[in-house]
C-alpha cells in the first residue's frame, strides 16, 4: 500500500473509532466480552463469557447509521435501502459484523461477534460446571484417537467457544499436526504451530475451499460451521485420510445434529447418506443454554446406522 493509501486507511480507522465511541471501544477491548448488539430502539446489549446478556447503554440513530456507513466505506461498499444488509469483518479487529438498515429495521442496528481472545480450556469447562470430568475425558480420548467431533447447539449456546476448547486439546495432545481451518469469518482459535486459516468469499464457497484443502497436506480439517451442501465435501474429507476434524452445526441435540447434516447433504443434490454420516462423525457434543447458564448436555459416540433403527448412538459421558 502506498503512503497515501496508508494515510487514507489511518483516517478511516480514526473516523470509525470516533463513530464507535469510547464505551463500545472499551467493550471491544474487554477479553470477557463475546458479543455487542445494537437494537433498532437504540439499546446496546453485551454478552460476556459465562454470563447472560445485559444492557450496556444507548446509541442514537444518527450515530448508529454513521457506524454502519463508516464500516461500509472502509470496505469500499455502501449500505442503502436497496442494499440494506452488511455482512463483513470489522476493520479494526476482524470481529464479525452484521448490520441492517431501513427498511429492514426501523433504525440502523448491528450485531458484533468478537473474535475470541481468551480460549476456555476443557479444564475451565469442568471447573465452571459446564461439563463433567467424565465428559471432558471422553472428548480428550476422542481427540487423542483422531475421531471426528461435531459440536452442536442452538443459537447463542456457545458452539464456537466449545469448539475452541476442543481445538486447544488438539494442540496440546497432537502439537505436531497440521491443522487447516475453514470459516466464513474468522472466529476459531487454534494454538497449534502448524495451522492454515482459510475463509470463504463471494467467489469461493466452502465446498471449493475443501477441495483446495486436500492439496495443503492437512492432518486435521476444521470447519467453523457446516451450514450448506459443503457438509458432503467435509464428510468425504474426514473419511479419506484426514481424521480428527472438528466442526459445528446448528441443532438442539446429538440426534438432531446427525439428521441436520443429512439435510445439508441434500443441498448438494444427493440423498442424505446416513451411512456416510455414521462413518465420518465419531462423536457429537451437544451444548445448551439453561436459566442457570450453558451446559454440555450430551457427549455421544456414533456407532453406525441401520435402516430399521436409524443412527446408533451411545452416550459416551
Amino acid at each position: 500500500m502506498t503512503n497515501a493509501g496508508d494515510q487514507t486507511r489511518a483516517r478511516q480507522s480514526e473516523a470509525l473509532r470516533r463513530a464507535i465511541g469510547a464505551e463500545i471501544l472499551t467493550l471491544l477491548g474487554d477479553p470477557q466480552v463475546v458479543e455487542i448488539m445494537l437494537n433498532p430502539d437504540g439499546t446496546l446489549w453485551v454478552e460476556r463469557l459465562g454470563t447472560g446478556m445485559a444492557c450496556a447503554g444507548r446509541v442514537d440513530a444518527v450515530r448508529a447509521l454513521t457506524i454502519v456507513n463508516t464500516v461500509a466505506a472502509m470496505l469500499d461498499t455502501v449500505v442503502t435501502p436497496e442494499r440494506p444488509i452488511l455482512e463483513c469483518e470489522l476493520p479494526l479487529d476482524g470481529s464479525r459484523f452484521e448490520a441492517l438498515v431501513p427498511p429492514l429495521v426501523e433504525r440502523a442496528s448491528f450485531a458484533l461477534r468478537k473474535r475470541a481472545t481468551l480460549v476456555f480450556t476443557l479444564e475451565d469447562y469442568v471447573s465452571k460446571a459446564i461439563m463433567t470430568a467424565t465428559q471432558r475425558t471422553a472428548i480428550e480420548a476422542a481427540v487423542s484417537a483422531r475421531h471426528n467431533i461435531l459440536v452442536c447447539g442452538g443459537t447463542g449456546t456457545g458452539k464456537t467457544t466449545l469448539a475452541n476448547a476442543i481445538l486447544d486439546a488438539v494442540a496440546k495432545l497432537d502439537a505436531g499436526h497440521r491443522v487447516v481451518v475453514i470459516e466464513d469469518t474468522r472466529e476459531l482459535q487454534v494454538n497449534a504451530e502448524n495451522v492454515v486459516f482459510l475463509r470463504t468469499s463471494d467467489n469461493t464457497d466452502m465446498t471449493r475451499l475443501l477441495r483446495a484443502t486436500m492439496r495443503l497436506r492437512p492432518d486435521r480439517i476444521v470447519v467453523g460451521e457446516v451450514r450448506d451442501g459443503s457438509a458432503l465435501a467435509l464428510l468425504k474429507a474426514w473419511n479419506t485420510g484426514h481424521p480428527g476434524g472438528v466442526g459445528t452445526v446448528h441443532a438442539n441435540d446429538a440426534s438432531a445434529a446427525l439428521i441436520r447434516v443429512g439435510q445439508l447433504i441434500q443441498e448438494a443434490g444427493v440423498p442424505p447418506s446416513p451411512e456416510l454420516i455414521a462413518e465420518a462423525v465419531n462423536l457429537v457434543v451437544s451444548i445448551t443454554r439453561t436459566p442457570a447458564g450453558r451446559r454440555v448436555e450430551e457427549v455421544v459416540a456414533v456407532r453406525g446406522w441401520s435402516a430399521g433403527a436409524g443412527f446408533h448412538i451411545e452416550r459416551a459421558a
